[in-house]
């Protein structure tokens, strides 16, 4: 190496006399390769400096000592320690004048229970509260539909009918087919054993046209339309479409979320129905091979089903329509401007509108038990 060439950046710590020593070495400048750092500092301010092997420096020297010094456990002290060229010991105490961004550091001290649950509580009316507020606005729209205030495009309408009733077929008949065929198999096992295969029918028929049926179908509309209805408005509002609707003097709510609740509210309980009769023939080709004819298995469903009974679901399919909607539109609305909040967004959509069904459906267990129903 040409004796002309600098010294590569350097800083060594070594103990002198019990003293902490931070020596200093080379040419600090930004164009040059990364500092090398040799020893310990024990964790606490230099006791002195020694920069008599310093060839020259910019902000990185003075940068880099602030950063390291800052990191020590004792506080900083009340003048620097000796053996600092007058030139970088200006500007080190004009860099510790200024107060440490403590906001800026992660905060790494938990909080405690108590004010983990007040977070949890206040985090948690904020969601209820923009709900009932949606869901209050939505029923203002509804409330200017039936009045004839309310303006949206007919097209739109049906086509988003289309889209939550034709379009749905396919998965809601495989769905439904499956779940007929699994309970009629699982019962079954359990009712051959007591030579009371006949029993499939009631077993099938009960369970689809109470619950099954419009559960698994609400559930279908969650991932598929309530999705659909999230990413769709999220996209308009990260576009400003919303906005722009708003300037030309449209009621968003009345252009965007009305149709698609009365969309999906109509078409819910046409998809419970179309679910329950997949389901229930589902169950009737599984009995044709334990030897239950189909004629049969018709005259037991009919002798087990009630008039109370097959309007249960169909009932319930109502309010999850209502519910799936208004938790996918909403999150749609909500949504941020950009791509990253609308995916965010729909994922939501789908969680919060499963979570609804599913509470929904519970607490009409609970009404019916109490009913007798």
């Amino acid at each position: 190496m040409n004796s002309n060439d600098p010294s590569p950046a350097k800083a060594k710590w070594r103990e002198e006399s019990g003293r902490h020593v931070l020596e200093l070495s080379g040419r600090w400048h930004r164009d040059e390769a990364v500092p090398e750092v040799e020893g310990e500092g024990s964790g606490k301010w230099p006791d002195a400096f020694e920069t008599s092997a310093l060839e020259g420096f910019d902000s990185t020297l003075p940068a880099f000592l602030l950063a390291r010094l800052r990191e020590v456990d004792t506080p900083e002290p009340a003048a620097l320690p000796d053996g600092l060229p007058e030139q970088l010991r200006g500007l080190m105490e004009l860099a510790l004048a200024v107060p440490d961004a403590s906001d800026a550091r992660p905060r790494t001290a938990s909080r405690s229970g108590l004010l983990r649950l007040a977070a949890i509580s206040a985090r948690l009316w904020q969601v209820l509260r923009g709900l009932f507020e949606f869901t209050g606005e939505t029923m203002l729209s509804l409330g200017r539909f039936l009045t004839g205030r309310a303006t949206f495009r007919h097209k739109d309408f049906w086509v988003t009918l289309q889209e939550c009733g034709v379009q749905a077929l396919p998965i809601v008949s495989l769905i439904s087919f499956l779940i007929g065929l699994i309970l009629a198999f699982v019962g079954n096992v359990q009712l051959a054993n007591f030579g009371a295969s006949l029993f499939i029918a009631d077993l099938v028929g009960l369970a689809m046209v109470r619950e099954m049926g419009v559960v698994m179908t609400a559930i279908i509309m969650c991932g598929r339309t309530g999705a659909a209805f999230a990413a769709h408005l999220g996209s308009m509002k990260a576009n400003e479409e919303i906005d722009a609707l708003r300037t030309f003097g449209f009621n968003p709510f009345d252009f965007l979320v009305l149709p698609r609740v009365l969309a999906l509210v109509l078409m819910m309980p046409l998809l419970t129905i179309y679910s329950n009769a997949i389901g229930i023939l589902g169950g009737m080709l599984v009995a044709a091979t334990v030897d239950i004819p189909p004629a049969l298995f018709w005259v037991e469903l009919l002798d087990a089903l009630t008039p109370v009974n097959a309007s249960l679901g169909v009932m319930k399919s109502v309010f999850f329509g209502v519910a799936i909607a208004i938790c996918g539109c909403m999150n749609g609305m909500r949504a941020g401007n950009s791509s990253a909040a609308v995916g965010e967004a729909t994922t939501w959509a789908v969680v919060s509108s499963i979570t609804a069904v599913i509470v929904l459906d519970s607490a009409f267990a609970a009404i019916f038990a109490l009913l007798d129903i």
